[in-house]
Formats: C-alpha cells, sequence, structure tokens
C-alpha cells in the first residue's frame, strides 16, 4: 500500500511539473488545481446500506467507517484561444484499500460565441438540478442529500453535449438542452447508437435590494435504458443483479435564497437551499444470473426533497441544517423481484435529519463537522464525520 501511494504522489508530482514546463514553452498558463479530502467516519447501524424503494448505484454509500480518503480531485483548466476553453478533472479515490483513479471532466466550452450561447462537449456534470453540477468539495454538506444519493448515486454525469442560452434580460434567465451518450448510472446500454439520454433546464434569478438575491430552476431529463445494474446479490454460490430495461423521466425543481447584509457576505450570510424531483418508470427488472430467469414487470415512481439552511454567523463560521426525505410507489408483476431489487418500499418512508459546523480558515481550506439522524432505511442510525478539504492552486469560482 506504501509503493502504491508514493507512486501516485509522483504521478501528481511529474503532473505539475510537466505541465508548468509546457506552459513556459507555450505561453499558455493555464489554471491547476489540486483538491484534498480527508475525513473520519462513524455510524451506528452495521447492516448494508438500503433505501427501501430505489436501485442503488455503486457511488450511493454512507462512506467509510474510521479514517479514510474522501474525493481527491486533480483539476486543469483554461482558455485554449480566443474561441473556446477546457477543462479536464481527475477523482483519486480509496475504496476497500484500493486506490481508484477516474475520469471525471473532460470538456470543452465555447464562451465566446456570442449572442448568450455556450456549447460544451465533453464529459462533464448534467445542470439538471442545483446542486448536480458543483463539485462535491463546494457543497455546504459532507455528502450529497438522500434523492440526489437514490436518484443519481450522486451526481449526475455523462458524455454528450450541452448548449445553452443567457437571455439578455434585467434579470438572470438561462435555457439549456443536454443530449448525452446514456451509458452511465442512472441511465445505462447507451441506447440510440449513443444518444440514450436527453435534458432541458431552465433558470431564473435577480435580486431583491442589495442584501437578497433568489435563483429558481427548473429541469427535466429522460433516458432510454437498458440494462441499468444495482447491487448484487449472493444466493448460495451465485450471485443475481438486478437490472432495469425501460424507460425514465426525471422532473424537478430548485429553489435557493440567499442574504447577506448589505451585500457583504463576508462578515455574515444566509441561504436556504431546496430541491424537489420525482422519477416514473416504466419497463421490467430482471435478476441477471438467476436460472430460470426471475423477470417482472415495473411501473415505478420515486420522489424526494430537501430543505437546507447554512448560517455564517462570524467570519470563518458556518451552521447549518439539513433534512432530507423520500418516498417510493412502486409496482410490477412478480414482488418478490422487486423486493430483491430494493424496489420495495417495505412501508418505510427514508428521512434524515444533519447538522453541520465547519470552519473555513480561507477560500482554501475547510474543516467540518457533521451529525445526521439517518432513517432512510428501517434501522435508524446515527451518522458523525470530521472531514477537511484543502485546495493547491487556482481555485475557480463556484456557482451562485
Amino acid at each position: 500500500m506504501k509503493t502504491k501511494s508514493l507512486f501516485l504522489g509522483a504521478i501528481v508530482f511529474a503532473c505539475f511539473n510537466s505541465i508548468s514546463y509546457a506552459s513556459k514553452l507555450s505561453g499558455i498558463n493555464p489554471d491547476i488545481s489540486l483538491t484534498l479530502d480527508g475525513r473520519y467516519g462513524s455510524y451506528s447501524n452495521a447492516g448494508d446500506y438500503e433505501l427501501p424503494g430505489f436501485m442503488l448505484g455503486s457511488e450511493a454509500s454512507r462512506g467509510e467507517k474510521g479514517f479514510y480518503l474522501g474525493h481527491n480531485e486533480l483539476s486543469i483548466s483554461a482558455n485554449i484561444d480566443d474561441m473556446f476553453y477546457g477543462k479536464f478533472t481527475t477523482a483519486i479515490t480509496e475504496h476497500e484499500a484500493k486506490t481508484e483513479v477516474e475520469l471525471e471532466e473532460a470538456y470543452i466550452e465555447t464562451p465566446a460565441l456570442g449572442y448568450g450561447v455556450t456549447v460544451k462537449a465533453g464529459r462533464f456534470y448534467s445542470d439538471v438540478g442545483y446542486l448536480n453540477n458543483q463539485h462535491g468539495h463546494a457543497w455546504d454538506f459532507a455528502d450529497a442529500p438522500l434523492i440526489y444519493r437514490g436518484l443519481f448515486a450522486n451526481q449526475l454525469l455523462d458524455d454528450g453535449l450541452q448548449v445553452s442560452w443567457l437571455a439578455p434580460t434585467d434579470i438572470y434567465f438561462k435555457l439549456g438542452i443536454e443530449s448525452t451518450r446514456g451509458e452511465r448510472f442512472p441511465a445505462g446500454g447507451a441506447a440510440n447508437d449513443g444518444r440514450g439520454a436527453n435534458a432541458v433546464f431552465a433558470e431564473f434569478g435577480g435580486d431583491v435590494g442589495v442584501s437578497h438575491a433568489w435563483q429558481l430552476g427548473f429541469s427535466h431529463w429522460r433516458a432510454d435504458v437498458v440494462g441499468r445494474t444495482a447491487g448484487a446479490h449472493a444466493h448460495g454460490t451465485t450471485s443475481e443483479i438486478p437490472t432495469f430495461t425501460g424507460d425514465s423521466r426525471i422532473s424537478g425543481i430548485d429553489f435557493v435564497w440567499k442574504w447577506a447584509p448589505n451585500g457583504n457576505k463576508h462578515e455574515r450570510n444566509l441561504k436556504i437551499q431546496a430541491e424537489y424531483f420525482v422519477r416514473d418508470e416504466n419497463g421490467r427488472v430482471d435478476m441477471a444470473g438467476s436460472s430460470p430467469l426471475e423477470t417482472s414487470t415495473y411501473e415505478g415512481e420515486q420522489s424526494g426533497w430537501y430543505l437546507q439552511t447554512v448560517y455564517q454567523f462570524k467570519p470563518r463560521w458556518r451552521i447549518g441544517y439539513r433534512y432530507d426525505r423520500l418516498r417510493a410507489d412502486n409496482t410490477g408483476s412478480d414482488p418478490s423481484v422487486l423486493t430483491e431489487a430494493s424496489l420495495d418500499d417495505k412501508d418505510h418512508t427514508p428521512e434524515r435529519s444533519t447538522l453541520m459546523l465547519d470552519y473555513s480558515h480561507s477560500e482554501y481550506s475547510r474543516i467540518r463537522m457533521q451529525y445526521a439522524r439517518d432513517k432512510s432505511y428501517t434501522d435508524s442510525d446515527n451518522l458523525f464525520f470530521l472531514q477537511y478539504i484543502v485546495t493547491l492552486g487556482a481555485h475557480s469560482a463556484h456557482r451562485f
């Protein structure tokens, strides 16, 4: 394990030096940042994590016990010329004592087309919802809301094309469409010759006086799903994997209100944030690996929302509270198959209450303490996290 860590450190060091040398030769000056995320986690429920009524993706979990690395990122971005901007982000995590490196973002963007039009192409976070396109280290809590965990396995990320338009109006008004591959969760199979998912979104916002600002968003995502997989279920010496094939549609609404006295957010500020999503699915659930094949028709509706508020009561110090709640109403021809696929709600309503306190010595460092009373599943859980987040290098601006 020590050898792997040294090797990984050598790679990061080599990347920084190679890019720096190339910048001197070409005259290009890219923004380079490395975000480090370290955690300590504790929870009281020793059972496997689940959200009754939801098929969970592989990234949807409550985290590890004890000391562990969170979501570390190496990001490089720059203007390429007078037409294009590019960004590359790789995520470095550790799971079950194995270091995992994943390409997270790799896209180009055209910020200079004019008329408020921007085109983005490559791998990027979708603009569905408010929180989705923000990097995890910019979130106000250590983990994703339950509805993001249940629908997106924390975040919706895909390869494709996005076109957006910023209207020349007094209030903020942005419209956008996305066409993506649809191979990653919550889609699957890259249907329609690699154009399996589509999305539309609209955002509105503005100021109220000098101390208040607001934003309202609407979004809709649709995918033709072919063989979306969830967690495996062991049956003796065999392992059965639930898969879903059919049509999936997600609609959402989000709202944010910010307050800072006379617009000075550095002394005190308050943010109230809420999102609601509903997903409708229709198709078939199969237990891959079963013999004979276990299958069921499936019609499902899952919904959920969260409401959170974060208050900076003095410079560098913030306190926050978040409440999550989910609901599922799924039916099919074989209830036992739906149960194995975690689509049985077990007459349980998942909910969670979370308290957070953090300290930011500067915009480059943050230390956070978080406690949650989690009733996601039938046995209630008490979760406690300690977290540090630090950024080395350029620090890009975060969304409204």
